[in-house]
């Protein structure tokens, strides 16, 4: 009976406890909504607004209940992803197995981008405004708590954008705009304009009926609401294995080698776990199959499997024939290289040009490399993906042929100046 009674006691005190712990929560909360009523009201309207208030999911278990006053600002929680796997475990699970997590190490993998000012990166107008999304690590975060630069780690909220945390807006295509536009990756340009995007807008103004049919970004890259997004050919449009087809094969292993992927004789460089880690590209054909699959099973609900086998291989058609310009102007710069007409930076690892050194190359021949690869290869094949005409062909495929046209002349131009700077020297 004592043992019983003092159990009795323990479970009596735990719920006291807890008792107390909620309503010093509820207490420290009211505190929070009345204080920022005046100082960010329209913070506490949103959440007002939000599911966690009327689940009663209070500031404090986002941010904790250290900051009291305006003289400990210092002590609030930042949100992290593990934040919200309180309650969205599955949800953060399913991120961390797609391509949105590792935004933020993908942009550190690139080679300049430490050469950037720190407003671009780390104070997110620029790259980090986008690749925000991107869980970092703990120590990254502590760093940049340090710097005043902790804002931003929820990653969750760049698509249900605080305190609202709507799931109807991040189930919008809008919600994708502002990171999936402009010079590289214009989707939501090619989206909005292909009859996908048309038929969305049209319903979403109520001119279609709610029924139709009309695909959203997440219809086809979140299925199910599936948060581990990824695609089969991933963002830079490279994988392994080679294809059997020989050309393709040589073109591709050249544009790997000036990713840095493969060594001058074809081998994977240690950049190679890099862009695993960052998963950058598929590295094997399981892997970029299952991906496929899945986009198949999704067009398939509005298409006939014929039509969307189709449709996708003549995506992967156009990546095949971009690629075949990509390695000529890759080939062209090398040689260059080669014969001593162009000086290749020290810090590039093998005798290719850098694609992902991006505006840091250092000449006009491979400043116009990189915007053919970048700019107008990305256009070319997400332009088709997409269903986007315009965008295929003369913000992408056209682009490329004058990019070409242009990198042959100018190296013509640059050989010549060699020769005749060697005669006038008399070597």
């Amino acid at each position: 009976m004592r043992q019983r009674g003092f159990s009795l006691a323990i479970v009596a005190s735990l719920l006291a406890l807890c008792s107390s712990s909620f309503l010093l929560a509820v207490d420290v909360s009211s505190q929070c909504v009345d204080c920022h009523s005046k100082t960010t009201p329209n913070i506490v309207s949103d959440w007002k607004l939000s599911k966690h208030s009327q689940a009663e999911v209070t500031c404090v278990a986002c941010h904790g209940d250290q900051h009291q006053s305006a003289a400990d600002v210092s002590k609030v929680k930042i949100p992290t992803p593990d934040t919200c796997a309180q309650c969205h475990q599955a949800q953060v699970e399913q991120y961390r197995h797609g391509k949105h997590s590792k935004a933020w190490a993908a942009m550190m993998a690139m080679p300049t981008i430490h050469w950037q000012p720190m407003a671009m990166i780390e104070g997110q107008k620029g790259c980090g405004g986008c690749h925000k999304i991107g869980e970092k690590p703990v120590e990254e975060i502590a760093k940049l708590r340090q710097q005043g630069s902790e804002f931003g780690a929820a990653a969750c909220d760049s698509c249900h954008t605080r305190h609202t945390f709507s799931i109807e807006e991040a189930k919008s295509p809008q919600a994708c705009e502002t990171c999936h536009m402009g010079f590289d990756h214009p989707q939501w340009e090619m989206y909005s304009s292909s009859k996908h995007g048309v038929r969305t807008d049209l319903k979403q103004r109520g001119i279609l009926p709610t029924g139709a049919a009309a695909p959203t970004c997440q219809t086809c890259h979140m299925q199910n609401g599936d948060h581990g997004v990824r695609t089969a050919w991933g963002f830079l449009a490279v994988r392994l294995p080679l294809p059997e087809d020989k050309q393709w094969a040589a073109d591709r292993a050249t544009v790997l080698q000036a990713l840095g992927v493969l060594d001058p004789d074809g081998k994977p460089t240690s950049l190679v776990a890099t862009v695993q880690a960052a998963d950058l590209a598929r590295l094997s054909q399981d892997d970029w199959q299952k991906e496929r699959d899945k986009m198949l099973k999704t067009c398939n609900q509005c298409h006939s499997g014929n039509f969307a086998k189709q449709q996708l291989q003549a995506g992967d058609d156009m990546i095949k024939n971009a690629d075949h310009l990509m390695a000529e102007a890759i080939r062209i710069v090398a040689s260059l290289y080669k014969d001593g007409v162009l000086r290749q930076p020290k810090n590039y690892s093998y005798p290719f040009p850098n694609l992902l050194t991006f505006h840091d190359a250092p000449t006009v021949i491979e400043q116009k490399l990189f915007v053919m690869y970048l700019e107008h290869r990305m256009r070319t094949f997400q332009g088709t993906f997409h269903g986007s005409p315009d965008y295929a062909l003369w913000y992408g495929w056209s682009e490329m042929q004058r990019d070409l046209t242009e990198i042959k002349e100018l190296a013509n131009d640059m050989r010549r100046n060699h020769t005749l700077a060697g005669k006038s020297s008399g070597k």
